[in-house]
């Protein structure tokens, strides 16, 4: 096999690398903007930091106002971030946690026990997937009424995971339902019953794919705003998103993109650290689900 001509490697190499750019400029852009004074802002490079700061951090853990800066005190403001925080974490953990457990629940029913019908049951339940969230408004809404959970976190407890359900169950479902039977059946002859089983060997064996099934659900949730600032009213009561929607990006602009950070940082981490299994967890159920 002859090798590639460089020109070849040149253009690929050319090609990754504007890529990254195109990926890595918006966390680069938004981080400069955080470390910046307000006059630094308006009167310097964008592209650049001169004299980083972290007071518009420092901004958003304080609970008392104060005068900063050549805009003045029009600029603070009390927030309740840490109650913000708390809140997202809550909402991120259990979200994912109830997403994960359902859908492999409901994958293992369709892909290993194979109902009747199962192969519409998970083209179904896929295609609500396509339904526009805000069409769901409404009638959310009033079933949130009529359980009393308004402005509460359990109410995006139980909206978030109904999101990313149908993409999470079509996914674990076509990858169990081609995971071969010989194993779990070898180990039901040997006596073991059917929960030991799936705890011992196919819950392993599904691991890529709750991975990618986890940063899927992590990623839908992390990036919502529009059910988090409709369902939670009540300022300690919001998550990071809602609540840096309440902000007045035209004088607190430096704070609200602070705060972006502050909440896209770690689901980036986490989505890079796992980033290779998320890759081989798709490409398994794609595979296995063929």
């Amino acid at each position: 096999m002859n090798p590639r001509p460089w020109w070849v490697k040149l253009g690929h190499g050319a090609l990754l690398l504007l890529a990254s750019a195109y990926c890595l400029f918006p966390i680069y852009f938004m981080l400069v903007q955080s470390l910046k004074t307000p006059s630094e802002d308006v009167f310097g490079n964008p592209f650049i930091v001169a004299n980083p700061t972290f007071e518009n951090f420092e901004e958003l853990f304080e609970s008392t106002s104060e005068v900063r800066g050549f805009v003045g005190s029009a600029l603070r403001r009390p927030s309740p971030f840490l109650d913000w925080l708390a809140n997202t974490f809550v909402v991120l953990a259990g979200s994912v946690a109830i997403t994960l457990v359902v859908s492999l629940a409901a994958a293992y029913a369709l892909g290993r026990l194979q109902p009747p019908g199962f192969r519409w049951w998970r083209r179904v339940i896929f295609a609500t997937y396509v339904i526009p969230q805000t069409i769901l408004f409404v009638p959310l809404f009033q079933v949130v009424h009529v359980l009393g959970l308004d402005d509460n976190l359990i109410a995006l407890l139980l909206i978030y995971p109904c999101l990313a359900l149908p993409f999470c169950v079509w996914l674990l479902s076509s990858y169990l339902q081609h995971l071969p039977r010989e194993i779990e059946d070898a180990a039901l002859i040997e006596g073991a019953s059917r929960a030991a089983a799936f705890f011992r060997i196919i819950l392993p064996m599904s691991r890529p794919v709750l991975v990618a099934a986890a940063i899927f659900a992590l990623g839908a949730v992390a990036s919502d705003f529009m059910i988090a600032s409709i369902f939670l009213l009540s300022p300690v009561n919001q998550t990071i998103t809602a609540g840096l929607g309440t902000f007045d990006v035209s004088l607190e602009e430096l704070a609200v993109v602070a705060g972006v950070n502050l909440m896209a940082i770690p689901v980036v981490t986490i989505s890079a650290l796992f980033a290779r299994g998320y890759v081989r967890g798709l490409t398994a159920a794609m595979v296995e689900g063929a």
